[in-house]
């Protein structure tokens, strides 16, 4: 009985995970040469432990994004840390439609663009696993350390969809610790 039980659970939050997925949709005709170049992370919301121990000390960070021919994003990530700048590449890889993407080195399960004009702003779903714990991120892309009001509403509307609350989000402040590096896509 006790087996039947715990089968049955398991069963049950792999069809709510796919669920919470398959209503996440992604940008309408996606296009990876325009998201291509470089993005700044200027806010972020998530229900991640992690995350929300540290959300009030995190800085702005930058993403620079290269299309590959396969339609995958390279993605060379740049955040301040105590000891100055970390940077990390990571490989997105396509699944399915355009816009989707899984990034198995960093533990992302599901990652989709979900809105985007390419010239200003980019609202990015995460669905992924940390230290064995599921978690969802959204965060808010810029091209300028500014965001537009455009896209903080975008994101604003967006995050409460996926059951994220606003007391989880932060809009990140500008840093100078990755300022000399970085600023053009690799």
């Amino acid at each position: 009985m006790r087996m039947t039980s715990v089968l049955l659970g398991r069963v049950l939050v792999l069809l709510w995970v796919s669920t919470a997925w398959a209503e996440v949709l992604v940008q309408p005709e996606f296009d990876v040469k325009k998201f291509s170049g470089l993005w700044y992370v200027v806010a972020m919301v998530s229900d991640c432990k992690v995350y929300l121990d540290k959300k009030d000390h995190l800085l702005m960070s930058t993403s620079a994004v290269t299309a590959t021919g396969e339609g995958n994003l390279r993605v060379h990530m740049e955040f301040p840390g105590a000891g100055g700048c970390n940077r990390m590449d990571a490989e997105y890889l396509k699944v399915g439609s355009e816009g989707h993407f899984r990034v198995p080195a960093l533990g992302y399960l599901d990652v989709r663009v979900v809105d985007t004009d390419y010239s200003s702003f980019a609202v990015i779903y995460i669905y992924k696993e940390l230290e064995g714990a599921l978690s969802t991120v959204v965060q808010l892309y810029s091209r300028t350390q500014e965001a537009s009001p455009q896209a903080q509403k975008a994101f604003q509307d967006f995050y409460p969809t996926v059951g994220l609350a606003h007391d989880m989000m932060v809009m990140l402040p500008k840093s100078d610790a990755c300022s000399s590096v970085g600023k053009e896509a690799p």
